[in-house]
């Protein structure tokens, strides 16, 4: 024990912080907790707006769904939180700092058209379904004229092959005959 003792005595003791610097680090603690406090308090009046407003549209009958301005991640995890307890669905549409949620009421979710309009960045309105309505009609005009082809194209492609020869033509060549395709030679120079 002595010798620790006299190791111990012998070592110098740390610096004491200044009085100036501990009352600085005190004061900026005091900042960033009232700082906090101040995000907090503005997330939890953001939160209790949200729960207004999707109040008010889950009594409006007459509307499917609402949409909310560009907000940040934070205030979007906010809004789809809500929604979810809620009962609603949201979603979220647009590119970097302009991502906006819309939330739909639960018996009147988005059509795939509608998804695809907001996912290119297209206000949903009735002229823009009726556009989308229109390709969609389109495309499957198109998708079935290309399966009735497809299917009279298989018929003649579905007719089984007779011979060796006729079935790798392509490789080979249409004067090559089964005896020169089959005949393989061993190559002495490996040993065999």
């Amino acid at each position: 024990m002595d010798l620790l003792g006299t190791i111990l005595g012998s070592m110098d003791k740390p610096p004491t912080t200044p009085k100036k610097d501990v009352n600085m680090y005190e004061k900026q603690r005091k900042e960033y907790e009232s700082m906090k406090n101040k995000q907090r308090e503005e997330l939890n009046r953001f939160r209790q707006y949200v729960e207004e407003r999707l109040g008010r549209f889950m009594k409006d009958d007459n509307r499917h769904y609402l949409e909310f301005q560009p907000l940040d991640q934070v205030f979007r995890s906010i809004v789809h939180d809500v929604a979810e307890t809620a009962g609603l669905s949201g979603m979220s549409f647009g590119m970097e700092g302009e991502r906006y949620i819309v939330v739909y009421k639960k018996e009147h979710l988005p059509c795939e058209d509608e998804l695809n309009a907001r996912k290119s960045g297209e206000v949903w309105n009735k002229d823009v379904a009726e556009q989308y309505a229109e390709r969609r009609r389109l495309q499957r005009l198109q998708k079935s004229s290309e399966h009735n082809d497809s299917a009279q194209t298989s018929v003649e492609i579905d007719k089984p092959v007779s011979t060796c020869s006729k079935k790798y033509k392509h490789l080979f060549g249409k004067d090559t005959e089964i005896e020169v395709v089959g005949k393989t030679k061993i190559n002495t120079s490996y040993g065999y």
